[in-house]
């Protein structure tokens, strides 16, 4: 709002008219007796300034407002006497002098802001005008006329060099010393505390155990069960919670790969999704809102994250590339050997330079109750769907289904959660039981025949609401 003021007053005082004060002041400063026959003389002059001053004014001010850069208005108004075609006498040595000295501590100032606090376009825009002025100005003296006969005239001329270096002072001065206004922030409301964030960057080797924020509105940013904790130690570098459009806070991302070595996080202070392995930490967004926060899928050995947000990339941590696959809505699976997803209509999986390997018809009602696993050398692909009650897999060189079999679980019960393939070979399951009953299971897919795991889990897996 104050920029639109500035630059109305500013059209306002450039719309003034004439008056006769302001002519005996040049005539007594020029040392000229207005006479009859030059004062049409002298009014035209100061009437053309005038006239022309309004338009660049008139010109400047929107520029102004909408970039609320004061520099613009000082532009506007110095502009004519700068770039206004007068054959210039030779300039005293005083405007001279003082013109230099602008143009050093301009040139100065200019190296300093660029160097030390970063190019910004602002600066640059500055920058460009300042280089036209102190071009246009540097041609006008070395274009000099002869004198004229006529003192008014040539009173006058002087007079215009005179505005000229003045005005290139005031504009190139005014292009490194003055810088847009800055809205205040707004106080903030008395009820809230003030929220310090640790500064330690906590690595680790392995993970083991983790457990989530518990105090989603507690306003005390130290207090322990605002930390995503490793071991039974805070991650104060991960973002406890991020909060949904209309809903209640949520937990923000903490992902660890199934080895047990990266996690995946949202950055409390940068909030930016962050991929950790070890002390070594690498960005894989740009700062999010929390709207904006992808879900997020990790490779068993944390090497491929994926992130699906309108849209799904995955992301090569090691190599730094990616791919994107434009309609994929859900990751089902991402590992070695590709990523498995959903689109509206389709179960999809791709390998990791975006070749289609399956493409699934199913329809959109039925998406979300199937879970996805391929093999880790890429040869199969196995859909659990019915609710845990059916086993489809895939051949994904020949791109047919090999096997549909419905699991023989004790007392008929559903698979609860897929595990994948095993070190020792065969795809394992996980069953809801009792604490004294049989949980894991290995599963034939040719014949649908499971096998109790006798020393339970693999390396690595934990449950998925850890």
């Amino acid at each position: 709002m104050i920029s639109w003021v500035a630059a109305v007053i500013t059209v306002l005082a450039a719309a003034v008219p004439l008056s006769p004060g302001r002519l005996d002041r040049f005539a007594a400063l020029a040392g000229l007796e207005v006479t009859a026959n030059n004062a049409r003389q002298i009014i035209d002059h100061f009437a053309g300034l005038r006239r022309w001053r309004l338009v660049t004014v008139v010109l400047a001010a929107p520029v102004a407002g909408l970039t609320a850069d004061p520099f613009y208005l000082v532009l506007g108004w110095c502009a004519v006497p700068v770039f206004r075609a007068v054959r210039s006498p030779a300039p005293d040595a005083v405007y001279r002098r003082a013109w230099m000295l602008a143009v050093c501590v301009s040139a100065m100032t200019a190296c300093y802001l660029l160097t030390a606090r970063g190019i910004t376009p602002t600066r640059l825009a500055h920058a460009a005008i300042v280089v036209v002025v102190v071009t246009a100005i540097s041609r006008a003296g070395r274009n000099a006329g002869p004198e004229i006969p006529d003192e008014t005239e040539s009173v006058i001329r002087r007079w215009s060099v005179r505005t000229r270096y003045l005005a290139g002072c005031a504009t190139v001065l005014a292009g490194v010393l003055i810088t847009p206004w800055q809205a205040q922030p707004g106080e903030l409301p008395q009820y809230a505390k003030p929220r310090q964030f640790p500064e330690q960057q906590v690595s680790f080797q392995k993970i083991g155990e983790v457990k989530r924020p518990t105090c989603p509105w507690i306003d005390q940013m130290d207090d322990p069960c605002r930390y995503w904790r490793v071991d039974g130690e805070p991650f104060p570098q991960a973002a406890p919670y991020v909060v949904m459009k209309g809903g209640a806070p949520t937990a923000a991302p903490f992902l660890v790969s199934p080895d047990r070595r990266s996690v995946v996080y949202l950055d409390r202070t940068s909030r930016r999704l962050v991929h950790q392995h070890a002390g070594n930490r690498y960005d894989l967004s740009g700062p999010l809102a929390d709207t904006d926060v992808p879900e997020v899928s990790v490779s068993e050995r944390g090497r491929y994250v994926a992130l699906a947000k309108n849209g799904t990339r995955v992301i090569d941590t090691r190599s730094r590339s990616e791919i994107v696959l434009p309609g994929a809505l859900k990751v089902l699976e991402v590992n070695s050997a590709g990523v498995v997803a959903t689109t509206a209509s389709h179960l999809v999986a791709h390998d990791h330079r975006g070749k289609e390997l399956l493409s699934i018809a199913i329809p959109g009602a039925l998406l979300e109750s199937r879970t996805a696993f391929l093999k880790p050398d890429g040869s199969r692909l196995v859909v659990i769907s019915d609710y845990g009650s059916l086993v489809e897999t895939y051949d994904l060189t020949t791109r047919e289904r090999i096997h549909r079999v419905r699991p023989r679980l004790p007392d008929g019960d559903p698979i609860e959660e897929g595990v994948g393939w095993s070190s020792k070979g065969p795809f394992q399951i996980h069953r809801d039981a009792g604490e004294e009953e049989r949980t894991d299971f290995f599963l034939d897919l040719a014949t649908g025949k499971t096998r109790y795991v006798k020393n339970g889990l693999p390396d690595g897996y934990r449950p998925a609401d850890q």
